[in-house]
């Protein structure tokens, strides 16, 4: 059985995080992001990397959105890894990350409910954070904060997904 190191992303990794990314865009499960993006936020990523070969085999990232509060996104792992312990793994060493910067809770938006339940998260509701906090929040041009406030104009990429919240 192959084994696997879940490490932070380099920018060597870009590209293979963009090739993890592309089949699940064409299935229209999660939003494309250009390259440049993806250079942008790379030290947001860990990245699991087979031993063996050096292929990386999933990826995830943690986008901060409040002082305490960030966002797991594009969590992906290669179809042939799946059911193995990696995504467990990459929410994890997320996790580790969230506790060490001094975030105390996770958001994502996702269509695997059962596997994010199993990780502590929740659906979450309408009201989770302060009035005073939405309307700092809501100025945000990013599109993850816009997906964790529920906001209309995001609706049609959302379609399907549950909004679920951890508190670490």
């Amino acid at each position: 059985m192959s084994t696997y190191t879940v490490r932070h992303a380099r920018t060597a990794d870009v590209r293979g995080i963009h090739e993890l990314l592309e089949p699940y865009v064409r299935r229209r499960i999660l939003l494309g992001k250009d390259l440049v993006l993806l250079y942008e936020s790379v030290q947001e990523f860990v990245v699991a990397e087979e031993d063996a070969t050096g292929r990386l085999i999933g990826c995830g990232a943690l986008h901060v959105i409040w002082e305490d509060l960030a966002e797991v996104r594009t969590l992906i792992v290669s179809d042939d890894w799946l059911h193995r312990g990696v995504g467990r793994r990459l929410v994890e060493a997320l996790e580790e990350r969230a506790r060490r910067i001094g975030v105390s809770r996770l958001f994502c938006l996702t269509f695997e409910v059962e596997f994010f339940t199993r990780r502590g998260f929740a659906p979450i509701g309408e009201q989770v954070v302060d009035p005073d906090v939405y309307s700092q929040l809501v100025r945000s041009p990013d599109e993850g904060v816009a997906e964790f406030l529920d906001l209309a104009h995001v609706k049609p990429n959302t379609l399907g997904n549950t909004r679920m919240l951890k508190t670490l």
